[in-house]
Formats: structure tokens, C-alpha cells, sequence
């Protein structure tokens, strides 16, 4: 996946990156946000390592 650069220029006290990504966000597929919330776990584990899955709550996704 190649990331295409965004420019815009904004006041720092006028931008709230926050409400941004979250539109961000909910504006993609439910299964492009599983594959990077995937891809963020995995590059914090060691080699080898799996998630602990112990405090996951597993529901069904409806696409």
C-alpha cells in the first residue's frame, strides 16, 4: 500500500486531528480498519509472540 502525501495548511488552534482521524476512520471499511488495527498489533509484538486474546471480545462483524 503506497500512502499519497496531504498538505493543507490550517491555524493549530483551529485543527482537532483527533475528530479528523476519527472521520477518517469511520469513513473506511469495517474490513480496511480490522486489517490496520492488525497490522499496529503486529508490529508490536516481538517474533513469535501472539496477541493475548484473553481480554478480546469476539462478535460477529456485519458488512
Amino acid at each position: 500500500m503506497k500512502i499519497a502525501p496531504v498538505v493543507r495548511q490550517a491555524l493549530l488552534k483551529d485543527t482537532d486531528e483527533e475528530l479528523e482521524d476519527m472521520r477518517y476512520w469511520l469513513s473506511r471499511p469495517a474490513h480496511e480498519r480490522v486489517a490496520a488495527v492488525t497490522r499496529l498489533i503486529s508490529k508490536s509484538l516481538q517474533p513469535g509472540q501472539r496477541m493475548d486474546k484473553l481480554h478480546v471480545v469476539q462478535r460477529a462483524l456485519h458488512l
